[in-house]
């Protein structure tokens, strides 16, 4: 089940791409109401997915809309909370950051957790603004992205993965010249737009195994990232137990999981994103982003 948001004749609108179609529940009379965001979808719970896989198997024509006629949106538009972050999760990431900083490699004995403010929080296919006053070294970085289902605290390793709704694909995008400026991720890491996600989230009953998945980035065509998930030095369980050992985890927390090498300020001369560049991340079994980066408006 590939579950997505998009703008549908002036409405936002939450639904599963079946095909090349888009079935959109809250088209049909017979809905409930109260189910009427991916959200409020996540947070039902089990007894949603189900209602909503009846409706899969017996679409009706008025709930199918061709895929090319709707704007896919980020999954979750606004999420309730900042987006949680890892760095360094990967080692040979964590290698070129050293490297890059003239600064001896020491890898994480516990997870580096950010956030991202809820404002970065892009579409799948939408621009990414470039404002040169603001920042001029904007770097990529493909995640894998996980949501929570069931929320909870003090959720052991083993059972962790039950807690998941689902993945998505997400683009840190970073503004590296903040983040040396302030000393820390937070701001570099929340310009708007700065957060590219989708472009749909698949079911986590239909990825058995999120420590086995290829990643890529590329730019302007050109790859810059390729690596897989099962090099994470903490995996998808982990985080999600060490998160909710501290906090609380609610239904439609979005994390993201860190990334791989392959990033532009660790390369040799670094590079960064310009306006007119496209860049693309991609996830096997879940999907690929495509985003410019455009002039940014100053109105």
């Amino acid at each position: 089940m590939k579950l997505l948001t998009c703008h549908f004749q002036d409405q936002v609108q939450f639904g599963v791409k079946i095909g090349e179609s888009a079935l959109l529940p809250r088209l049909s009379d017979e809905w409930p109401t109260e189910i009427g965001s991916m959200l409020s979808l996540i947070e039902h719970g089990r007894a949603a997915l189900d209602r909503l896989q009846s409706l899969i198997d017996n679409p009706p024509s008025t709930c199918l809309v061709p895929l090319k006629m709707v704007e896919l949106l980020a999954p979750i538009p606004r999420p309730r909370k900042n987006i949680i972050c890892l760095g360094w999760n990967y080692a040979d990431h964590a290698r070129e950051s050293a490297q890059a900083f003239s600064r001896n490699l020491k890898l994480p004995d516990h997870p580096v957790v950010f956030t991202k403010s809820v404002t970065s929080v892009n579409g799948p296919y939408a621009d990414i603004p470039y404002d040169s006053e603001t920042s001029t070294q904007i770097d990529w970085e493909v995640e894998l992205g996980v949501i929570i289902g069931s929320g909870g605290r003090r959720i052991k390793t083993e059972h962790a993965l039950q807690h998941i709704f689902g993945y998505t694909v997400i683009n840190d995008i970073s503004a590296r010249d903040i983040q040396t400026r302030h000393k820390q991720f937070f701001l570099g890491k929340s310009l708007d737009g700065s957060c590219p996600m989708g472009p749909w989230i698949v079911a986590a009953d239909q990825l058995v195994n999120p420590q086995q998945l290829r990643l890529r980035c590329f730019v302007n065509d050109q790859l810059k990232q390729d690596s897989n998930t099962s090099r994470q030095i903490f995996d998808v369980a982990n985080i999600v137990s060490t998160l909710s050992g501290i906090m609380t985890l609610e239904p439609g927390d979005v994390i993201a999981t860190g990334t791989p090498s392959g990033v532009g300020f660790a390369r040799n001369p670094p590079e960064f994103l310009k306006p007119g560049d496209t860049v693309e991340c991609e996830i096997e079994q879940i999907g690929r982003l495509q985003n410019k980066v455009v002039e940014a408006s100053r109105t």
